[in-house]
């Protein structure tokens, strides 16, 4: 099926499309030692900051099928923290629930991946809620590997 989808830049018309997003973003983080409105607000706070301009290289892209948007991916330079060389990170990706199975996440990060390369870099990086089993096994398949865990407990 992801035969006829196709990866574009963003523009500025689709940021209520990736706010819409939010919400699942933030459901899947299953953080019970926060109040939902504490995740919510990080996830939209997060999404604000990561869409700002900057001189970094960057890049948000949109999945979509007969003009209907499908998901959405940012990329950005990062220094890695093992080596200190640049590389690329995607700290955000989202699939519409509707779309979910279709290839769209696979397709996106593929993009991502070619973006990353187009850069010069030798390392993509991606950070995932540790509850979030699902996305751990779809970036598991795509060669992600875990580097380090940052963990936390309530007192």
């Amino acid at each position: 099926m992801t035969n006829h989808m196709t990866i574009r830049n963003a523009v500025e018309t689709d940021r209520d499309f990736i706010f819409e997003l939010s919400p699942r973003l933030a459901e899947v983080a299953s953080l019970t030692w926060h109040a939902d409105s504490v995740v919510q607000k990080m996830q939209d706070d997060y999404i604000t900051k990561m869409l700002e301009e900057t001189s970094a290289p960057h890049t948000t892209l949109i999945a979509e099928k007969d003009g209907v948007s499908l998901g959405f991916i940012h990329a950005r330079a990062r220094k890695d923290e093992i080596s200190g060389e640049a590389c690329g990170t995607v700290p955000l990706l989202a699939v519409s629930p509707t779309a979910q199975g279709m290839g769209v996440g696979k397709l996106l990060m593929k993009a991502a991946e070619v973006w990353a390369k187009e850069q010069g870099y030798r390392l993509l990086h991606l950070e995932v809620f540790a509850n979030n089993d699902k996305a751990h096994g779809f970036y598991k398949n795509l060669g992600f590997e875990a580097e380090t865990l940052h963990m936390i407990k309530p007192i």
